[in-house]
């Protein structure tokens, strides 16, 4: 395997592991042990965990794109 493969490797593991940590409608107040019914906003490091995977994805996208 060359760098670039396992650089793709990472990231999709990573993609994954922030995906897993959106679980939908809970934030991660919840997954931590906190509860909240009522609709708000990201803030903090949701915010910051929702745009990393839309960066890692695109990184997956650019790679797949010049694997051609």
């Amino acid at each position: 395997m060359d760098l670039l493969q396992v650089a793709q490797v990472v990231i999709a593991i990573a993609v994954g592991t922030s995906i897993l940590l959106q679980a939908r409608g809970t934030g991660l107040s919840s997954t931590f042990g906190g509860e909240s019914t009522a609709y708000r906003s990201r803030r903090g490091l949701e915010r910051t965990l929702f745009r990393l995977t839309i960066v890692l994805i695109s990184l997956i996208g650019a790679r797949q794109t010049n694997v051609g």
